[in-house]
Parts: structure tokens; sequence; C-alpha cells
């Protein structure tokens, strides 16, 4: 969910929920989870800056190594629940 830093919704919000509507819609057995995504891009560059990875190379890679980091925090939320 894009959610600027002090909480609030940015304009990409209600896009996002429309989508999540149309899914749950199309899906309605499926459950639909929402992942924070505020630190993602920030620590896909961390990673990037720590593996050296080329300046040049780090724009097609952002995007992947981040959606990394939101399936991996989807995933620990999962096991947190399952634990307990």
């Amino acid at each position: 969910m894009p959610i600027n830093m002090n909480g609030t919704k940015t304009e990409r919000v209600e896009v996002t929920e429309k989508f999540i509507h149309k899914l749950k819609c199309k899906f309605p057995k499926i459950i639909i989870e929402t992942i924070d995504e505020r630190l993602t891009t920030v620590a896909a560059h961390k990673t990037m800056n720590y593996l050296n990875i080329d300046k040049n190379k780090k724009k097609e890679l952002v995007d992947t190594i981040s959606a990394v980091y939101i399936l991996e925090t989807f995933m620990n939320k999962q096991k947190n629940i399952s634990e307990n």
C-alpha cells in the first residue's frame, strides 16, 4: 500500500484500492493482503550499495529488489500468525 511516511494516503492509494476491489470481485475466495511498502525502495538502494551494484543497473533492479522485501514482509507476517 503506497502510504506516505507520516501515515497519510498518497495519490496512488485510490488506484491501488480500486485494483484490490477488482481483484476481490474477480477472485472472491482469495484473501488479498496489503503490505506497507514505505521503506522498501530505501532498503533496496542500501542493498545495492552494499553489493556495489553498478549505478546504471540500479534503476532496472530497484523495483525487483523492493518487491522481494515486500514479499519477505508478507511471508514473515504469515509465519508470525501461524506461530501464535
